[in-house]
């Protein structure tokens, strides 16, 4: 079954109240006369590519409790992060924002580009590795003032293990199920060594980046950066590379983290295949209707990675 999509419920630009959108052509400086929306990724607000009465373009998105009760914080959060961090080729630029307690709308540039076809194709793997790299370089060290480690931050994504050795659902995997104590003391064993003074975007996927005319990428969607390990990105990005196919990741560890202590990215791999597991079986969350379901294929996707890295087989 082929994994799906990366998608979110969103909300069209005529839905967004008058006095938000006029808030938002504020920043703009111009009414905005066409809107385009956007479907990739899971906010279930507005994602909309916009033009003004002068010609001028951006990217917004905008959202209220209405839509998720979680997602405003989610977004200022991002816009902070925006405001903050250095201007690059390869990381959106936050032109402004909206905020008036319940809508929030951030007003970024609009970036002339789309997200990388999946599977993914050999040559838009490397440029996208060649890209963290490049970017992890270029936020080290941290610019962030007061951002939470990785170790903090993950610490309840990794937990997953815990949580399902506490509440085992009744259709638990038996291979898991029989490791559990191993996983737990892996995963958690593994949360301190992977902070760094690096900022991580920790949600490297498709969907979260784009790709210009010139064949550059520029990585969007910050809201869950923490301060980590310069790597984590590149290994994030494999976890994605995994789930759509086409590629021996194994192979693409060795090319692309060959610094990287194997122990290491079997920790990670586990940790973050708990929160997966964990995650896809809890209700549906509000406004993002397809969440669990990608979750779902992600844990399946990580755990056959995890049981070939913990067995050796590579022929699985």
């Amino acid at each position: 079954m082929p994994a799906p999509p990366a998608v979110g419920q969103r909300t069209a630009w005529v839905d967004v109240p008058g006095d938000v959108r006029r808030g938002i052509e504020d920043v703009l400086g111009a009414p905005v006369i066409h809107a385009e929306s956007q479907s990739g990724g899971f906010s279930p607000g507005t994602a909309d590519r916009v033009r003004t009465s002068t010609g001028r373009r951006a990217f917004v998105k905008a959202v209220s409790p209405d839509q998720n009760p979680d997602s405003p914080e989610i977004h200022r959060r991002e816009a902070d992060y925006l405001a903050v961090l250095p201007a690059s080729s390869r990381l959106p630029k936050l032109i402004g924002r909206y905020d008036d307690g319940y809508w929030i709308a951030m007003v970024m540039e609009e970036i002339d580009g789309e997200c990388p076809p999946v599977p993914w194709s050999g040559a838009q793997v490397e440029t996208a590795m060649e890209t963290l790299a490049a970017l992890a370089a270029d936020l080290t060290p941290n610019p962030l003032p007061g951002l939470e480690p990785i170790s903090e931050g993950f610490s309840p994504l990794f937990a997953g293990w815990r949580r399902l050795k506490d509440d085992p659902p009744t259709d638990l995997d038996p291979w898991i199920a029989a490791r559990l104590d191993d996983l737990i003391e892996l995963s958690e064993s593994t949360l301190p060594r992977i902070d760094g003074d690096t900022v991580v975007h920790c949600d490297v996927r498709a969907d979260n980046l784009l790709v210009r005319a010139d064949g550059s990428m520029v990585v969007v969607d910050w809201p869950w950066a923490l301060s980590g390990a310069d790597w984590l990105d590149r290994f994030m990005l494999l976890i994605n590379i995994d789930l759509y196919g086409g590629h021996d990741v194994e192979d693409l560890v060795a090319r692309h983290l060959t610094h990287v202590d194997p122990d290491l990215i079997t920790g990670t791999l586990a940790g973050l295949c708990a929160f997966f597991v964990d995650s896809a079986r809890q209700p549906p969350a509000p406004g993002l209707p397809t969440l669990r379901e990608f979750q779902r294929a992600q844990g399946d996707s990580t755990l056959a990675w995890l049981r070939r890295r913990l067995t050796g087989d590579r022929g699985v």
